[in-house]
């Protein structure tokens, strides 16, 4: 029963679809047995995407958003442990923002350290990353390796997490996450509001 509720998933479904009529997103059901559902949704300029992939036999919840990057900024954040505490002890880059809790709970690594501190002295960014249970979330800098489907200058913001996320209000506060991030790249000079797709 597990593998036809993995393969079907009819909850998520449900919900995603929610989730598109709530935040006027559009739903995109999956191509073929292996394809994923997406959403694709829309802030200003901005299109933010909500798909599942697989990695290995896991399947993963991924966010991203594309823009065009002024600066090269990046960051990443994700939930410390104690393997994060050694890894600091032998040089792992941690900086602290300001936040005793926040820089208590993350790891934060990136490029420029102010813009990290008002980045992360907004606090609906802090509360809604500090409830999410696991979190990856960081700047993908535009380098040209591989393959470049956006173009030259863009970066992708990205979130990614082990799971399906079907939660309804937590997909409600990645989104809006992502909407406040994208508007706040702007405000400390690191984004265009142009989209980068035209």
């Amino acid at each position: 029963m597990s593998r036809l509720r993995e393969l079907f998933r009819p909850q998520k479904k449900i919900i995603w679809k929610k989730l598109c009529e709530e935040i006027q997103a559009d739903f995109i059901p999956a191509k073929g047995v292996l394809g994923h559902d997406r959403i694709q949704a829309y802030h200003q300029n901005w299109t933010i995407i909500i798909e599942t992939f697989k990695r290995g036999k896991v399947t993963c919840t991924r966010i991203k958003a594309p823009y065009v990057n002024r600066d090269s900024f990046y960051f990443r954040i994700y939930r410390q442990n104690i393997f994060h505490s050694i890894g600091k002890l032998a040089g792992l880059q941690d900086i602290e923002v300001g936040h005793q809790g926040f820089d208590k709970d993350f790891i934060i690594q990136g490029n420029d350290n102010q813009k990290l501190r008002s980045l992360f002295n907004n606090e609906l960014i802090r509360d809604i990353i500090s409830w999410q249970p696991m979190i990856d979330l960081k700047i993908n800098v535009d380098d040209n390796w591989l393959t470049d489907p956006f173009g030259e200058g863009v970066s992708e913001l990205s979130f990614e997490v082990n799971g399906i996320i079907s939660d309804l209000q937590r997909l409600k506060d990645l989104y809006e996450l992502f909407a406040e991030l994208l508007n706040h790249l702007c405000h400390i000079g690191s984004a265009y509001e142009d989209d980068p797709l035209l």
